[in-house]
């Protein structure tokens, strides 16, 4: 809140605060996966749709760079790059952003207009972190030149940039701004995947895939037993065969009380498919 206000009202970046934030955030990602799972799951109804999604993706980013073995430093500069790079959404009208139809061409010039917003704004806080300015502007910026706002070609993206390009995109996939359809982790994974030669390198693509289980969880899952169940965790080096707690039988029966299964101790046990939560 104080941050959508401090751009509402063209005041002084809080850096201080936001600074202090990212700090517990590497604190809590060093000392378990809880949060990385919360800052996973959709936006609640009425939240602020661009809050959510910078801390959804800003927590994403921050483990990503941990992935990719930044530093402590390194990895206060991409979290600070995370938690603004979309401020300068709060400056488009809010008509534009609750569209449900395509945009027209100039809607879509003025929505390609918020890196240089977010930009502006922490240029006139006068804030000096290394890399800022360039992550916030050039996260839309993509490997073959097709980004925006500068046509930038890969190797003149800052990696903050490119890191928060990949986060950007993955947290739109699987929690977007209604009324669109979010997609399912391993869904947003795949369409991420299939452009990987366009958009991103495929060492960020590696890193995402590392922290990202294609079933993360609380995923509902169908087994080819017929039984369905809920992924409670994650098996880093078999990432197909997560742990689940069966919750039904073959026959669409609740269970009694869940069962435990580690799928990747259970070889004649396999997912076959994810289910959308109206499908237990």
């Amino acid at each position: 809140a104080e941050l959508h206000d401090a751009v509402g009202r063209g005041a002084a970046l809080p850096i201080g605060p936001l600074e202090a934030m990212v700090g517990r955030v590497i604190q809590a990602l060093e000392r378990g996966s809880e949060l990385f799972w919360l800052a996973n799951n959709p936006a609640p109804p009425g939240a602020d749709y661009v809050a959510s999604h910078l801390a959804s993706a800003g927590v994403l980013a921050v483990r990503i760079g941990a992935d990719l073995g930044y530093d402590r430093p390194q990895l206060v500069d991409l979290g600070v790059a995370a938690f603004l790079f979309d401020v300068g959404v709060w400056k488009l009208p809010a008509g534009l952003l609750a569209k449900a139809d395509a945009l027209t061409a100039d809607e879509q010039t003025l929505y390609h207009s918020h890196p240089r917003l977010s930009a502006e704004f922490i240029r006139r806080s006068d804030v000096q972190r290394d890399g800022l300015l360039e992550a916030v502007l050039e996260h839309h910026e993509r490997e073959q030149g097709q980004g925006y706002p500068q046509g930038l070609p890969g190797s003149a993206i800052h990696p903050h940039a490119k890191i928060l390009g990949l986060v950007d995109t993955y947290t739109r996939l699987t929690s977007p701004r209604p009324p669109q359809a979010r997609l399912l982790p391993h869904e947003a994974i795949r369409e991420i995947v299939r452009s990987k030669h366009e958009s991103f390198p495929s060492a960020l693509i590696k890193a995402l895939l590392s922290e990202i289980s294609v079933f993360p969880p609380r995923t509902l899952v169908r087994l080819n037993t017929g039984e369905v169940g809920r992924v409670v965790g994650v098996n880093r080096n078999h990432p197909l065969r997560p742990k689940v707690e069966i919750i039904s039988d073959s026959k669409g029966d609740r269970l009694p009380a869940p069962k435990l299964v580690d799928l990747s101790e259970a070889p004649f046990l396999y997912i076959t498919t994810p289910l959308q939560e109206a499908g237990a």
